[in-house]
């Protein structure tokens, strides 16, 4: 495998001069940072989607601060926040609202249309997987149209709009696997993990802090949204070559033909990621490539985000389960396998 260069000379461009946009991004993530201990990642992920206008996925075992990350970007960010607390007994109306009759007082009245939870702009699914699929499929439009559709009316959602969804592992008690096509409709599925030692005793530390000063300080001015507007115009002017370009197509690929890619993949996989894969490593790969101040993609851009566009793509065969690989597992192997441009 070929390690891919750094700066190719054909990718070279001017910086943008106006950085006000990326400041006021890079300090929302450190203001989220400050208050998620030893979750970098998690944090930088949750920014990636947000500029790249996409959905999120959030996994990972009760009490690891899904939620509150979730909360604390939207405590810093100019924005509706809305929770959805999913549970086996919620109904599609509680997601998207539904008509209700409005009497006048005068023996008549007409139906009209009350929002439901989605219609924030961060709006919070928790605990996605404990509502069966009828539910969860509610989220469907609105996640890739933007928009609900009650009794043949559609109605627009805000244009700063995203789901972060949470989501407990499937193997817990009272959980429901999410639909392959609404798991496609994620950006990015982003796993979280138990923090260090060290960072648990900071985390203790910052707790027993908000406690006890709680309501003191007032908090600092939220970021506007016009900032995550102008980050994203900024992103839609970056670069991606073609031999880029290719390199993404070939490890969505490797997904769907792994027998062209060694023994291993193809008792591995089962079934390939989508197109959507595809649109997703270029339009997260981009915003990593502005967050690093450059207006051009390498192939560490696309490295960086790979596991997190592909992870809930590809689904595992049964051999692979048996013999303990997990989907991570296969996506090193595709990023070790697919030659990287030179």
């Amino acid at each position: 495998m070929v390690a891919g260069k750094t700066e190719p000379a054909t990718l070279r461009l001017p910086q943008a001069a106006d950085t006000s946009a990326r400041e006021a991004v890079l300090d929302l993530q450190s203001r989220v940072n400050a208050s998620i201990i030893g979750q970098e990642r998690v944090v930088e992920r949750l920014v990636v989607a947000l500029l790249a206008n996409g959905n999120v996925l959030l996994e990972g075992l009760p009490g690891l601060a899904k939620t509150r990350a979730i909360k604390s970007l939207s405590r810093n960010l100019e924005s509706a926040f809305s929770r959805i607390q999913f549970t086996p007994d919620l109904l599609p109306s509680d997601v998207t609202g539904g008509e209700v009759y409005r009497s006048d007082g005068a023996g008549g009245g007409d139906f009209e249309f009350r929002q439901g939870p989605i219609f924030g702009n961060l709006v919070l699914a928790d605990e996605i997987n404990r509502a069966p699929a009828k539910v969860q499929s509610a989220l469907l439009e609105a996640m890739e149209e933007r928009q609900v559709t009650v009794s043949g009316k559609r109605y627009p959602l805000p244009d700063l709009f995203m789901v972060l969804a949470t989501q407990n592992p499937i193997e817990q008690e009272g959980t429901y696997p999410l639909p392959e096509a609404q798991m496609d409709r994620f950006l990015m599925h982003v796993t979280i993990d138990y923090p260090s030692d060290t960072d648990e005793v900071r985390v203790m530390r910052l707790v027993r802090a908000e406690a006890a000063g709680a309501g003191t300080a007032p908090p600092p001015p939220r970021i506007p949204q016009a900032a995550v507007f102008a980050a994203r115009r900024e992103i839609d002017a970056v670069t991606t070559v073609a031999a880029v370009e290719t390199y993404m197509v070939a490890l969505i690929a490797a997904t769907r033909r792994p027998a062209e890619y060694g023994d291993r993949l193809p008792r591995w996989i089962a079934l390939g990621a989508s197109p959507r894969g595809s649109l997703a490593l270029d339009r997260t790969a981009r915003v990593v490539a502005w967050l690093r101040g450059r207006t051009y993609v390498v192939p560490e851009d696309v490295q960086a985000v790979a596991h997190d566009c592909l992870r809930h793509r590809i689904s595992p065969s049964y051999e692979a389960g048996a013999d303990g690989v997990r989907v991570d597992d296969i996506v090193d192997e595709i990023v070790a396998q697919v030659a990287v441009p030179a």
